[in-house]
């Protein structure tokens, strides 16, 4: 049974728990509230009967005195009892009404042989039977004679249960108007916490599968306190959270998706040049010697250009995933000398670009790794002689500022549109979409070189305007 009373508790809403807590203790509240003032009513009901007893006993001591009888006036339903125990013994003298002892007197007997024996006045409740309880209280009226005067109580007790019931149906009033308001209000408090509830069901039922995947629901009822704010607040800002991580998700995804189409594009298209020399080496190879040089060269060329593209997809692997054995060899190295390496390779591959190097220290030691470096300086020299017209003028600075070293890179071309500038350095991404690939490249270019700064705790930036593209390698000054 009370297991079972347990389940049903346990499957009430939060609101009408917390009421039936509430009326819980509110009932021990009122029982308590209840007893004190029942026991303080009692009590004072009977002080106020035991003053009586004491006044009444005083001017009919006087009477018993004076004239040897009980005289004056009696209260209806009393009873009065003189008692004689100048021996000892309590000896019952005649009364003078019938009415004024009750059927049983053993009691009173006892309260006045009692008395004889103190010497103060006592008080005592008894069962008379019949009569029911009264309240006895005893006297010494003269020495050897007691006077036992007997008060019903039917009427303390009968206000008592008055007061009782006029409890009862007071508190049980006020306990049911609790329970019945307090779970109106607490439920109206604990709206928010149900919107919380219906929000967290409507994104159980969202699909977070989809590549775009945003939550557009959100714990938008106000009220229930500090606290249910700063819980709607917290269930807010993860429902943010997780708007951005399916962001970045989405975007990642989109990013792989794009990848793996332009890799195997890239791919494919020296895999069917590969294919196509070897079935003309094998046709044509018995009958034209010639053609076979000319066929082995370009299938070597097409493998080298494979070899380069995975190359470099290799190495933009291994730097994404942060490898413990990074394909970096830091050491200390003269950037300033890497620099003039690079302008003179850059030269010499092509005497007819003017190029011009500013160099505003005469050294400058940082801790990279030389070779990568390089091939970050050789690819911004090319993808600038690539991309400009013949004769266009190309120059790079070095320079120191504050604790960073900057190579800038700047060509006067024809520049970036706004709408590419944003993704040169993504993978695969050419600028223009119809150049050739033999003269254009892979597209992987700027995305090695951002990749490989980045590993050495630098970056890249490139701004661009019509006349005017600059490449900036910005790289940490580190001790040792």
């Amino acid at each position: 049974m009370i297991g079972r009373l347990r389940r049903t508790y346990r499957r009430l809403r939060l609101g009408t728990r917390l009421a039936l807590g509430l009326g819980a203790l509110a009932l021990v509240v009122f029982a308590v509230v209840g007893t004190a003032l029942t026991t303080y009513m009692r009590d004072y009901l009977s002080n106020q009967l035991d003053d009586q007893l004491g006044l009444a006993q005083t001017a009919q001591s006087k009477s018993i005195a004076e004239n040897g009888t009980l005289q004056g006036k009696k209260y209806y339903r009393w009873y009065y009892a003189v008692y004689d125990v100048s021996d000892g013994r309590a000896v019952l003298r005649k009364p003078e009404e019938p009415g004024d002892l009750p059927e049983d007197i053993a009691p009173l007997t006892a309260l006045a042989t009692a008395q004889a024996a103190g010497d103060t006045e006592l008080l005592r409740t008894a069962d008379l039977g019949r009569d029911g309880e009264y309240r006895l209280r005893a006297c010494e009226v003269t020495p050897g004679v007691v006077l036992i005067s007997g008060a019903p109580t039917d009427d303390i007790d009968a206000t008592v249960r008055r007061l009782i019931t006029v409890q009862v149906i007071a508190f049980g009033l006020a306990l049911l108007a609790l329970v019945l308001f307090g779970r109106r209000m607490l439920r109206r408090g604990l709206n928010p916490l149900s919107d919380m509830a219906h929000t967290a069901h409507g994104i159980a039922s969202h699909d977070l599968t989809e590549s775009a995947s945003r939550l557009p629901l959100r714990a938008g009822e106000r009220g229930g306190g500090p606290e249910v704010e700063e819980l709607r607040t917290a269930f807010n800002t993860m429902l943010e959270h997780i708007d951005d991580s399916l962001a970045v998700r989405a975007e990642a995804e989109q990013r792989l998706r794009r990848f793996v189409a332009d890799a195997s594009h890239e791919l494919r298209t020296p895999l069917m040049s590969v294919r196509g020399y070897a079935d003309l080496f094998q046709y044509a190879a018995a009958n034209a010697p010639g053609e076979r040089d000319k066929h082995l060269a370009r299938l070597r060329a097409e493998a080298a250009r494979m070899g380069v593209l995975l190359d470099d997809l290799l190495l933009l692997a291994r730097l994404d995933a942060a490898e413990v054995e990074a394909p970096l060899r830091l050491r200390d190295a003269d950037l300033v000398e890497l620099v003039e390496e690079a302008a003179a390779a850059f030269r010499a591959s092509h005497p007819g670009r003017p190029l011009t190097v500013t160099a505003v220290p005469a050294t400058l030691k940082l801790r990279v790794d030389p070779h990568r470096v390089r091939q970050v300086l050789d690819n911004l020299l090319t993808n600038a002689a690539v991309h400009t017209p013949a004769g266009t003028p190309v120059s790079v600075r070095v320079a120191l500022e504050r604790d960073t070293a900057r190579v800038r890179v700047e060509d006067s071309g024809p520049g970036i549109p706004p709408g590419d500038r944003q993704r040169v350095f993504d993978r695969f991404y050419r600028v223009d979409k119809a150049r050739s690939r033999d003269r254009g490249g892979s597209g992987l270019g700027l995305s090695v070189a951002s990749a490989l700064i980045r590993a050495q705790g630098g970056t890249i930036e490139v701004d661009s305007e019509p006349g005017a593209t600059v490449f900036t390698v910005v790289l940490p000054v580190r001790e040792g």
